[in-house]
């Protein structure tokens, strides 16, 4: 059982602590520094003993020791981190790119555990649990009027693959309760979120983050996208703070051709691994675009480095965030793991887009904050660029390193000022929680109606618009929405569209006033120059 994300604000610093894996790099030390780092470990092992055994009052010898290792590795750099085993498991379920559960989508509605829908070909679909549902009582364990945290929730409808639990739901459009049996099943954890047709020959592919999966959900979004005639593909890593190194350069391989450089990494005794394409790659020809933003982060800028240091294609959007380290995972009994940098990665041309972290960690995630203030998102002048970092790709065009991907085209992030508190609003977990509300009251009203006619219902009217204004100021946002009226109604029509009909209308509806996606389509126009 497993929230989706969708339904949560987004927040930006946790995409970031996914990190990158690759594997081990070591060096042997010499006996001197070796005896000196061991009676070091030995000191602070003596001093966790005597405070254990000794100190006057209880004391939680462990909460002493991750306070210790967060100090230390926040003395390294901003992705060098400790997670406490409370996070590594959700983390590491994540990352895996499936989970064992009953396969729905919820949130916790006043007191009860209400479905915004089942998955797909899910057990609990196959069970028929439907949206607007609440789960009273999971086996004898009541689930309502508790409030209770989601951990709790999980453990009581999480289980083994092919266990059976039996639930007690209430059925709200048809006022009764019913007892439902599901077996538990694998679900999976989608990575890419949409795959479609922006026109008859554009494709779309969303990837929201670079999970074990996610190279495997790619290359099948592909190979259906070109079987519907696609000539022409986007790429869209927006808001993609990164994941596994190596799910990115697979991704990258399909673009380009044998034997061209996709990543290099340098580790502390700078030995250089370079990672190349191989003859494999699936969409070697056609033109390809990459949209990224300020919190594209890692893989994501991995991907995006190797299509333009390589020409192969146009980066589309604003700087991204600039995240060069590598990291390696090391786990720990208890659960618990520390994500360690190893190496630094580099683009073909040989630039690092590792932005600086000298002024401490605080000010170093700040920094994509402080974009807003210096006004590079709505200026590509104003996107500061260090001379003594520039490269050159093989045809010639300049590049940057120091700080992030800076795009061959470039689009502010919404016409008016003020509008990026608006958009980042409509894109958190109040959208989805308010579009439920309302189509719980009268989930009737869409019942039988295709996706075609639900679109001219639900854009012809301010009613929804004019609820959501009401339903931000009841839950204390006094925000004025009415001058970014047509933005809210796209993201919030959207949205009645993903909880109806699934995600791949969600994204029909929003990208067809999508900035950047209106950029691609009048690039992609141009006639392609000959090579």
């Amino acid at each position: 059982m497993k929230f989706d994300n969708k339904y949560l604000p987004i927040l930006i610093g946790g995409i970031f602590a996914l990190g990158i894996f690759i594997g081990s790099l070591s060096g042997t030390p010499s006996s001197k520094a070796f005896l000196a780092k061991k009676n070091t470990k030995e000191k602070l092992n003596k001093l966790i003993d005597f405070i254990d055994n000794e100190y006057v009052d209880d004391v939680n010898t462990d909460s002493i020791v991750s306070l210790t290792v967060n100090n230390i590795l926040a003395k390294l750099d901003p992705h060098s981190v400790y997670i406490p085993p409370s996070e590594q498991a959700e983390i590491a379920e994540t990352m895996k790119g499936d989970f064992v559960g009953i396969g729905v989508n919820f949130y916790m509605y006043n007191d009860s555990l209400a479905i915004i829908n089942p998955v797909k070909n899910g057990p609990s679909a196959k069970a028929g649990i439907k949206a607007g549902d609440r789960i009273l009582y999971a086996n004898k364990t009541k689930l309502f009027g508790r409030k209770l945290p989601n951990d709790s929730l999980f453990a009581a409808l999480k289980g083994e693959a092919g266990s059976q639990i039996e639930l007690t739901v209430y059925r709200k459009s048809e006022r009764k309760k019913i007892k439902v049996t599901i077996k538990r099943d694998v679900i999976p954890l989608k990575s890419v979120d949409a795959a479609l047709l922006l026109d008859k020959t554009t494709g779309y592919i969303k990837i929201n983050r670079f999970a074990e999966t996610t190279a495997d959900e790619f290359n099948k979004a592909l190979i259906s996208l070109k079987k519907k005639g696609m000539k022409t593909l986007v790429v869209d890593v927006r808001d993609n703070g990164g994941g596994y190194m190596e799910k990115a350069i697979a991704i990258a391989d399909e673009f380009l051709k044998d034997k061209e450089l996709i990543v290099f990494t340098k580790s502390k005794k700078e030995s250089t691994e370079k990672t190349y394409a191989t003859k494999q790659g699936s969409f070697e020809s056609g033109k390809v675009f990459v949209l990224i933003n300020e919190n594209s982060a890692s893989a994501s800028e991995i991907l995006a480095g190797a299509i333009q240091d390589n020409d192969r294609g146009t980066i589309v959007g604003r700087r991204s965030f600039g995240k060069g380290l590598v990291q390696r995972e090391m786990d720990f009994n208890d659960g618990s793991a520390v994500r360690l940098t190893i190496a630094r990665y580099y683009t073909p041309t040989g630039r690092s887009i590792q932005k600086p972290y000298s002024h401490g960690n605080e000010e170093y995630f700040k920094e994509s904050d402080s974009r807003f203030l210096h006004g590079e998102l709505y200026k590509k002048d104003s996107i500061k660029v260090v001379d003594s970092l520039k490269y050159k790709t093989k045809k010639g065009k300049i590049v940057y390193g120091g700080g992030g991907i800076v795009p061959d085209v470039f689009v502010p992030l919404e016409a008016e000022h003020g509008a990026e508190n608006v958009s980042y609003l409509l894109q958190s977990g109040i959208v989805g929680h308010f579009v439920f509300e309302q189509l719980d009251k009268n989930r009737n009203a869409f019942a039988k109606l295709t996706f075609d006619q639900f679109k001219v219902k639900i854009n012809s009217t301010d009613l929804y618009f004019n609820a959501f204004q009401k339903y931000l100021s009841q839950n204390g946002l006094e925000v004025n929405l009415e001058k970014y009226k047509t933005l809210v109604k796209r993201y919030v029509n959207a949205e009645f569209a993903r909880q109806l009909y699934g995600d791949s209308h969600y994204y029909e509806m929003v990208l067809k006033e999508d900035a950047m996606i209106k950029v691609v389509l009048k690039q992609n126009s141009k006639p392609q120059t000959a090579k």
